[in-house]
């Protein structure tokens, strides 16, 4: 504790020095930054951009374990609202390394991201696997870094099953509304995805396919390899063009 003489200076040390005071206010930052990111200092500026990252695994219906690292839906969908209520924010970059999730939590992000006014801008890192899929391409542009790989792969059921042919139907309708929703905001045809889709030379405990970067261009599901500098000019480049079509005459 800190004591203060009368003339209201901290008292001094038998060596002559002054006793330490509190840290400035600009300080009090330092600590969760160090504890949550690693880092004493993180880089300020205004930005008409927002980055949304979805990592590890989206979380939908369910709570997953704690160690698992999650995206929950429901902290993703009030920040894409306010993307697009707020003027200032001029454009969205989606950062993907995810290795997917709850089908309806990801069909659901994905919907929003693609209803969105302003320009989106989606980056694929690491990896954008399973549900991932649908994210990838619900931007106006998508890419995918050289190393960055993207599974395609059936629809899974957990849980209780009940082994009617109706729970069959029911998941043979939610798998054609992914792949419905990716063939419309890509360029790869139904034929060619379903056909990846069910490859059964590639996994060795499941049926599908590994996308590494330029194999999701060449196949049409991705728009460019490329990185984050190059999703940055893309994204500014789809500003520009709002703007004008937005100017007023």
């Amino acid at each position: 504790m800190l004591f203060f003489n009368r003339r209201g200076r901290p008292p001094r040390r038998h060596d002559n020095r002054l006793q330490p005071t509190a840290s400035p206010p600009q300080q009090a930052s330092v600590l969760p930054n160090i504890q949550q990111l690693g880092q004493v200092q993180i880089p300020q500026m205004e930005s008409n951009i927002y980055t949304l990252p979805i990592i590890g695994q989206i979380e939908g219906h369910l709570t997953l374990p704690p160690q698992n690292k999650t995206t929950k839906y429901e902290h993703v969908i009030p920040q894409l609202v306010a993307v697009e209520q707020n003027p200032k924010i001029e454009g969205l970059l989606v950062l993907l390394n995810t290795v997917g999730g709850d089908v309806e939590a990801g069909l659901a992000i994905a919907e929003m991201i693609k209803t969105l006014s302003k320009p989106t801008v989606t980056l694929v890192l690491g990896g954008g696997h399973s549900i991932g899929v649908t994210l990838a391409v619900a931007g106006n542009y998508s890419l995918i870094s050289e190393t960055a790989t993207m599974t395609i792969h059936p629809l899974r059921l957990t849980g209780l099953v009940i082994g009617v042919p109706q729970t069959f139907e029911y998941l043979d309708k939610m798998q054609d509304r992914v792949i419905q929703f990716i063939t419309r905001h890509s360029q790869i045809t139904e034929a060619k995805f379903r056909e990846l889709m069910f490859s059964t030379g590639q996994l060795a405990r499941d049926i599908g396919t590994v996308l590494v970067g330029k194999d999701a261009v060449e196949v049409g599901l991705i728009d460019e390899v490329a990185g984050l500098g190059r999703a940055v000019v893309v994204l500014n480049d789809l500003i520009g063009k709002r703007r004008c079509e937005v100017k007023p005459s």
